[in-house]
């Protein structure tokens, strides 16, 4: 049972009978506890009319995957034996996005009825509603009867993939590497395509005597990048990929960057082979190709957070070498912004470099240059030093990526993923990969 906004109302009338029977000469505490004793009559007999909600059969419909930040439709169908007015609310964590108001019930006897009850999650991972709160109201709407009703519903909510939108200009360009446009150097990583009239502008180490011989003409060999290479990307899920960068974490700017090159490898025909660890394995995708790869990798990183803790990065180089594959690119996501702080990433990453070809990818905040040129008060001063430590400490990291033998590039979150995949392009135009 519930009390209704009436109740206080039907409490706050009896001011005036108390009042005039008072005048009339009758004793008002008298007059006041008979009140109460009908106010009390008139809300348990309501109550006892009102519809039981118990009754009710509550069906949820929920789709199994969103992405984040867009919005979902869930529905509840009613059914119950009873006339049955009141309201509903769905048991979604905040972060679903759910309503807060409540939902009006107008349940008819036999008759179904359908409550749409739309959600915005605004993080990822399983979020999950295990009941639903139904509350009948009596004829008078002084009160009413209230009941859950246990009817499980999740939704996995995977990372969004905003960076799609620099998929097709990479895609073009990827064709141009793959015949379109001929490959003019030759590199380590490339292979024989075709042989055409030579042109001139073309290189000349490139002509092939014998098809020029039989031909009559000049002919020059094309060559495009090797397909089947396996790409490694590894994710750092420890302490700084939870600190904040723009309108999210270091990790959600990772995930982008990481289903950006992933698209753009499959298509090329690359093998890729996702790992997210910090001291332990928090996702693990290898051996998934075609269609099945992007589904497969949102699906792996949706539940994964941020840990506040180290990571082993021995224990990764492990982990890499058990793949059972040479590896043509391994791509390492993470945050070293201080040398002090990097000392175990640096001292694993040469056994990175003498495997393959290595990119260290770091998110980083792209306004802390803004912040060190600004000094106009104290605060500001201070800050602009802190900037310039960060800067010159995150400098000094990458001279040593960079001495280790890997590639280092550093950006804001909008603007990593986008320059990763030119990277893997060069690589590919450069036959290195």
């Amino acid at each position: 049972m519930y009390l209704t906004g009436r109740f206080p109302l039907l409490l706050a009338t009896g001011v005036v009978p108390v009042i005039a029977l008072s005048i009339a000469g009758l004793d008002p505490w008298l007059t006041l506890g008979g009140w109460l004793v009908l106010c009390g009559l008139a809300t348990g007999v309501d109550a006892a009319v009102a519809a039981d909600p118990r009754r009710v059969q509550v069906e949820r419909a929920v789709p199994r995957r969103a992405l984040r930040d867009s919005r979902v439709h869930t529905t509840l169908t009613l059914r119950g034996p009873q006339r049955l007015r009141g309201w509903l609310r769905d048991a979604w964590q905040p972060t679903a996005g759910a309503p807060y108001a409540r939902a009006a019930v107008r349940l008819d006897p036999d008759v179904p009825q359908r409550i749409d009850i739309p959600l915005l999650p605004r993080r990822r991972g399983e979020l999950v509603s295990e009941f639903v709160v139904l509350r009948s109201v009596g004829p008078l709407g002084l009160s009413g009867r209230q009941a859950r009703r246990n009817v499980r519903g999740a939704l996995r909510v995977l990372p969004p993939f905003t960076a799609r939108r620099h998929l097709p200009s990479r895609l073009a360009r990827l064709r141009e590497l793959d015949g379109a446009t001929s490959v003019l150097v030759r590199g380590q990583g490339s292979e024989f395509d075709s042989l055409r009239p030579y042109v001139r502008g073309d290189d000349v180490r490139s002509i092939d005597w014998r098809a020029t011989a039989r031909a009559g003409t000049t002919m020059l060999r094309t060559w495009r990048p090797e397909r089947d290479r396996h790409i490694v990307i590894v994710i750092d899920t420890g302490r700084t990929s939870a600190a904040r960068v723009g309108d999210g974490v270091r990790l959600d700017a990772e995930m982008e960057a990481t289903l950006l090159l992933s698209a753009l490898a499959e298509q090329a025909g690359d093998h890729v082979h996702l790992i997210m660890a910090d001291r332990a394995v928090r996702a693990r995708v290898s051996g998934v190709e075609g269609e099945q790869l992007l589904p497969a990798l949102v699906d792996a990183m949706a539940p994964v957070e941020p840990t506040l803790i180290d990571t082993d990065w021995d224990a990764v180089a492990a982990l890499v070498r058990s793949l059972a594959v040479r590896p043509s690119l391994v791509v390492l996501l993470t945050a070293q912004d201080e040398a002090t702080a990097a000392r175990g990433f640096l001292g694993t990453l040469a056994g990175f470099t003498a495997r393959a070809h290595v990119l260290v990818g770091t998110v980083t905040d792209t306004g802390l240059a803004d912040r060190a040129r600004t000094r106009g008060t104290v605060g500001e001063i201070f800050r602009a030093a802190a900037a310039e430590q960060t800067l010159a400490d995150a400098d000094r990291v990458i001279q040593a990526v960079v001495a280790a033998g890997a590639d280092a590039l550093t950006d804001g979150p909008e603007e990593l993923p986008p320059r990763i995949a030119d990277r893997y392009l060069q690589l590919k135009a450069a036959g290195r990969l």
